[in-house]
């Protein structure tokens, strides 16, 4: 059983809603947060990624970072730029991709679902991330930014949703890297109470994206409930920002990888050695695999085809089976000596979005040795992971489009 919670967001009038809408906090790096944010005084990266306004930033520790935010959210909402929204409403999220269309309701999901399962993730958190953003819900009084949830597709919420977007939107503006974004505000209480009778028939909902933001709100909803002696579970805390897609209109696109060196062997014994584990054929052309178990390697300046060899994996196991898991344990661990892709400085990261060619510079002229192209996981291993209970390997997802931020904001006082 799923329960989606109407809530009163704030969030931009019409004329300012493109200038605010901003990519989420943990995508871009100071540098870039800090280039966009200088050319858009109204960019909600002031409210999501503060630090872009604070003089010699010390880290996640810095108070000023979250005194910063939260001053100027109530900034936004004093000068007009964001209000809140009278009464309780669902609302209609849609982004459009390259003529590819994805809808999300956007509700408030409650974290006593989470904490018991009933909201499953897929992969950790790191304590340090998990911090900050505590500390940044807990001082904004806000969640800012939402998390990207996926349920297993029902028709008759697929419909409801296709009437709402027969409607006039209340916004629709194209961002600047060609992403389309549509909101409508679902206020009839008739679909409103309609799409709650079919998210009560939902087993389960899984975070896709934003793992940190719901394990801050799980955090920040428990301190709240200590400190409030009059506690009835409706207050604002108990509810986290949620943007819920069915699992067949969303994509996962593949997150590859990159190793500086390795391990003291030749490009030619390096081949020979992958030849345990792998079958391997030269000039790829694809350069992406286009099928599982299948992977793309770009080694001193050629581009190969590996395939993982029977009997080199668990097949009968969610995340054994995985093609992260079949490269980080029958290559990058032996062969490389990347024990832990999330702390190695060795390893980088490159979400698929950005080409084969960042693979290629990657090696060519930034310092690498190699690189790999995976095959995405699909939503259905994503979930089956989630469902056992278990956790997928390091950066194994990542999704496009991203959800913006500033578009809605729910806050902590918004009590049911």
């Amino acid at each position: 059983m799923a329960v989606i919670v109407p809530f009163r967001a704030i969030r931009p009038r019409k004329p300012f809603v493109k200038d605010v809408a901003s990519y989420p906090y943990d995508v871009l790096n100071a540098e870039e947060a800090g280039r966009l944010a200088r050319a858009n005084p109204l960019s909600f990266l002031h409210v999501e990624k503060a630090e872009v306004d604070v003089p010699d930033f010390q880290g996640v520790d810095d108070a000023r970072i979250y005194a910063s935010a939260r001053t100027r959210l109530e900034a936004m909402l004093d000068d007009g730029v964001l209000f809140q929204e009278a009464e309780p409403c669902l609302y209609l999220y849609r982004q459009v991709m390259a003529g590819r269309p994805q809808y999300g309701l956007v509700a408030g999901a409650r974290v006593a679902e989470y904490e018991a399962g009933l909201i499953r993730k897929h992969e950790l958190t790191r304590a340090d991330k998990e911090t900050e953003r505590i500390r940044h819900v807990d001082e904004v009084n806000a969640h800012t930014g939402p998390v990207f949830v996926v349920y297993r597709a029902r028709e008759a919420v697929d419909a409801l949703l296709a009437r709402t977007a027969e409607g006039e939107p209340e916004y629709d503006f194209t961002a600047d890297d060609g992403i389309v974004h549509t909101v409508w505000v679902i206020r009839d209480a008739g679909v409103v109470d309609a799409l709650k009778r079919e998210f009560a028939q939902v087993e389960a909902l899984y975070i896709a994206d934003g793992h940190h933001r719901a394990a801050a709100a799980a955090a920040v909803a428990r301190m709240r409930r200590e400190r409030n002696p009059g506690h009835r579970g409706r207050e604002g805390y108990n509810a986290m920002l949620g943007v819920l897609f069915p699992h067949d209109q969303v994509r996962i696109m593949d997150y590859n990888r990159a190793v500086r060196d390795l391990q003291g062997r030749t490009p030619q014994a390096f081949l020979a050695a992958i030849e345990e584990h792998f079958s391997v054929s030269p000039d790829f052309q694809d350069k992406s695999p286009r099928e599982r178990h299948a992977f793309g390697m770009y080694l001193d300046g050629r581009w190969y085809r590996l395939v993982a060899r029977p009997g080199t994996y668990d097949a009968g196991d969610p995340v054994a089976a995985l093609d992260v898991s079949i490269l980080q344990e029958n290559l990058l661990r032996p062969l490389l000596g990347i024990g832990d892709p999330r702390t190695d400085g060795r390893i980088d990261f490159i979400g698929g979005i950005r080409g084969m060619e960042v693979l290629e510079r990657r090696v060519d002229r930034e310092g690498y040795a190699v690189a790999f192209s995976l095959f995405p996981p699909t939503l259905e291993e994503l979930m089956g992971v989630a469902d056992a209970g278990r956790t997928m390997p390091p950066k194994s997802t990542w999704f496009e489009p991203k959800l913006r931020s500033g578009i809605f904001v729910h806050s902590l006082d918004d009590a049911e």
